[in-house]
């Protein structure tokens, strides 16, 4: 059977579809924008034929509806990364989180967790025979590889992306053609503080430095102010619209880039339709899996990477909670570790924590010990720089006394009397 046979015989409805789905089986979605819509709203719409259904993925960009508690006896969220969507069903008891790195998260499916569906979202076939999974490769290839039963949106939305982003068509099991924009994320708000870190941030970034950012306002007010570098670089988990708007005015060239030169490499994308259409048929774009593009060995082949992530708190010994906020799990360690680990073994390479010195004016992000049951996410031997908008603490080589000290130098003015009173006690003489 050719594939085109193989594919028109596989052509089914949404609701036939996720009748495929059996109670207790372990289900994983498409990793953030490329999640599939139709689908999931197909599974909800069957979950009176379900129990204990248990739904796996990280970022959900989705209405995540899977969580709500009238569903508690038909689906159990285990998430390994946190979202709006799915922190009420974690912290209600309604789900789990699983902690993990990103990088390792196919390894889990071919082991601890293993698969019995995954649904997935994909363009329709090129003429070979090849569907390509566009805006997410990241573990949804290795679900694809792994899972029992697979299932697929087909969706002429989805940008055509290259790397290794293809799957043949005998490689997913039923196909449900439906048609539906992306996901689209809102351009964040960068105001006066978002700036300042922006600056600080750049001030650390050399011409021709390959970068990894994440999305927010953070990392939008970074690439403000990297307007003025030349020959940039892409090789990150994830990019968004500010790659574009730099890629558009020459900034970032990738041509400087010791490790595929010439190419935004990335695992996901997740930004509005400008971001969508760049990446369409784009062949500088190289699309690959998490264990290889997160993978630290392969970061560090990267000179000058610089790696630029946010946080939750930062205390005097230079731990980095970034998905707690106490006992609450609020994200997930996602790719910052492997990132920051990677930059360390970078020839020229950086490794930065950029984050407001306070919430909102109230809470120093700043502080003496982390709160109570909070996770660390970076641990202090691997955290490097640590910038706010009032400065750049370098902590690597620096004593727990000179760590505390530079630290205290960029928190927020309001809480450094106090901040100094707690240094003295825990460091006296």
């Amino acid at each position: 059977m050719d594939w085109k046979a193989y594919y028109e015989a596989h052509i089914t409805d949404a609701a036939q579809a996720v009748q495929h789905i059996k109670s207790g089986d372990r289900v994983v979605l498409g990793h953030a924008v490329g999640e599939p819509p139709y689908l999931v709203d197909a599974m909800v719409a069957n979950a009176a034929a379900y129990e204990n259904v248990e739904i796996v993925h990280m970022v959900a960009k989705g209405k995540a509806e899977y969580c709500k508690p009238e569903y508690a006896k038909n689906f159990r969220h285990n998430a390994m990364f946190v979202g709006p969507t799915t922190k009420e069903a974690i912290a209600q008891g309604r789900g789990d989180f699983t902690p993990c790195f990103f990088s390792e998260v196919p390894q889990l499916f071919a082991t601890d967790l293993p698969l019995d569906v995954a649904l997935v979202q994909v363009t329709p076939p090129n003429a070979e025979g090849k569907c390509s999974l566009g805006v997410s490769v990241d573990y949804t290839l290795p679900a694809i590889r792994c899972a029992k039963t697979v299932i697929a949106q087909v969706n002429a939305c989805m940008p055509w992306t290259e790397g290794e982003s293809l799957v043949d068509v005998t490689d997913i099991d039923w196909f449900v053609r439906h048609d539906e924009p992306i996901i689209a994320n809102q351009p964040p708000k960068i105001g006066p503080v978002e700036e300042a870190i922006g600056r600080n941030v750049a001030s650390l970034v050399p011409d021709g430095a390959t970068l990894q950012l994440g999305i927010g306002a953070i990392p939008d007010a970074v690439l403000l102010f990297l307007k003025h570098k030349k020959d940039l670089g892409i090789h990150s988990e994830m990019f968004s619209d500010g790659v574009v708007e730099l890629a558009e005015a020459g900034v970032i060239t990738n041509a400087k880039k010791t490790l595929h030169p010439g190419k935004y490499v990335a695992t996901f994308l997740m930004g509005s339709q400008r971001l969508y259409d760049f990446a369409n048929n784009n062949p500088d774009v190289y699309m690959a899996p998490v264990d290889y593009v997160n993978d630290p060995f392969v970061i560090a082949q990267n000179d000058n990477m610089i790696s630029i992530n946010s946080c939750v708190q930062v205390d005097f010994m230079g731990q980095v909670a970034s998905e707690t906020i106490g006992q609450t799990q609020i994200s997930g360690t996602g790719g910052q570790v492997d990132f920051i680990r990677g930059a360390a073994r970078s020839k020229g390479g950086k490794a930065i924590i950029a984050m407001p010195s306070t919430v909102k004016g109230k809470i120093s992000k700043i502080v003496p010990q982390l709160d109570n049951g909070a996770a660390v996410t970076t641990s202090r031997n691997d955290v490097d720089y640590v910038v706010t908008e009032y400065g750049v603490a370098k902590l690597k080589g620096r004593t727990l006394r000179q760590r505390a000290q530079a630290l205290i130098a960029i928190a927020h003015p309001d809480f450094r009397e106090e901040l100094m009173e707690e240094f003295h006690r825990r460091f006296p003489g």
